[in-house]
């Protein structure tokens, strides 16, 4: 039986501090001009990502292959689903679903945490 992933000791989580308490926000920084990401878990099952974007950047509009959670950690953004803007603040979530047309826009600077759960395939 093959095993993967933390049973192995190698762990899950990654360019973040194990066993600490972290604030989220303060492990991505601002730059002028850019949108900023930082992994934090990449498998076929599940995608975590940090991102700081600077006011005025954008992702354009697109589909993802899972469900997408973005929650807002400071600032403010607007995100359109489906062709419905939202406008979101610190400590507010949105889901994306799988194949819906998804665009992030930033009113201000913010950072947010997303999490892409993607759908498994049956054998």
């Amino acid at each position: 039986m093959k095993v993967e992933g933390a049973m192995m000791g190698i762990p899950y989580f990654k360019n973040i501090e194990h066993g600490k308490v972290l604030a989220l926000s303060s492990l991505v920084s601002y730059q002028e001009g850019q949108i900023v990401s930082r992994t934090l878990a990449q498998n076929s099952m599940v995608s975590i990502t940090l991102f700081a974007f600077e006011k005025g950047e954008e992702i354009s509009s697109h589909v993802s292959d899972g469900d997408a959670m973005v929650t807002v950690l400071e600032g403010a953004a607007c995100i359109t689903v489906g062709g419905e803007e939202h406008h979101l603040t610190q400590g507010e979530t949105i889901v994306m679903p799988e194949g819906i047309p998804h665009a992030l826009y930033a009113e201000e600077q913010f950072k947010m945490h997303l999490t892409v759960v993607f759908p498994q395939q049956v054998p």
